[in-house]
């Protein structure tokens, strides 16, 4: 069954007074993935759906939640299933797509039944999904780490060095407003989205995995000249507004995906912010 929490668009002004549990209420999704179930939060930051499937021992569908009023998920919706886990499967209207571990699949709008399976129930797969209004149906594509567009940016002696995979993006894949990608960062680096940036034409959420056990990554936010800070464990997300730049610096080395929609599908248009300008 498919399990959901709304959360409402905040804006800039009523952000500079939240405390540390506010925050945390607001912005962080702290349970991405559960047995058998596939979970969402159903944000009013241009109506994208940040959740997960973690199917083990039977396969689990993909239902509609009350939130749409549609006769089925992807009925006015696409959406995009990045696999952290186990080896895994997706089988939309009756055509199976094997999806391995950093694996990803674009589901277009339209597409009726759509079902998540694990190869092992030992070693389940988790599937991490981003949801987003779409207009146009545009065809389902599997997308591996060989498709992606790379890019390699920071260096180690800032701390950032990175590759940031282009998973679901245009120059990959069609999609209507939907992107998706993957950064790992390097040995040494812990920084991530630095310099930080803004891009006020798109929402982004960010999720972050592979955090050793008893570290964490500490997610900045807010406006450049106010920030906030948000501690995230493992297999957490943090929803990111449009007025919000976005960053972290973790205790160890860790990966994240991220995933925007909007009505921009340029990945460079981006405002950035210099560490130094921060405040």
């Amino acid at each position: 069954m498919n399990i959901i929490e709304e959360r409402f668009a905040v804006h800039k002004d009523d952000f500079k007074h939240y405390d540390t549990e506010k925050l945390r209420q607001h912005f962080l999704i702290e349970k991405i993935f559960a047995a058998e179930e596939v979970l969402f939060v159903y944000t009013h930051y241009e109506r994208i759906m940040v959740g997960g499937a973690m199917p083990i021992a039977q396969a689990v569908p993909l239902e509609p939640v009350y939130q749409q009023k549609a006769d089925y998920f992807l009925q006015r919706r696409e959406m995009g299933a990045i696999n952290v886990g186990g080896k895994g499967s997706i089988t939309v209207d009756g055509e199976r797509y094997e999806i391995d571990t950093k694996e990803a699949l674009y589901i277009g709008r339209g597409a009726k039944e759509v079902i998540f399976a694990s190869d092992s129930a030992d070693q389940p797969a988790k599937f991490y999904l981003n949801s987003a209004p779409a207009h146009h149906a545009y065809p389902h594509k599997k997308v591996g780490m060989g498709d992606a567009n790379v890019l390699e940016m920071g260096a180690s002696e800032t701390c950032n060095e990175r590759k940031i995979n282009q998973l679901l993006i245009s120059s990959v894949v069609e999609t209507c407003q939907l992107q998706m990608g993957m950064t790992e960062l390097q040995p040494g680096s812990i920084w991530n989205t630095m310099p930080v940036h803004t891009h006020s034409r798109r929402m982004e959420a960010y999720f972050y995995f592979n955090i050793p056990e008893e570290q964490a990554v500490c997610h900045f936010m807010g406006p450049a000249d106010e920030t906030r800070h948000i501690w995230v464990g493992n297999e957490q997300a943090v929803v990111s507004p449009p007025w919000s730049m976005h960053s972290g610096v973790g205790t160890a080395n860790y990966t994240f995906i991220w995933g925007m929609a909007g009505e921009n599908l340029d990945y460079t248009d981006m405002d950035f912010h210099k560490p130094n300008t921060l405040k």
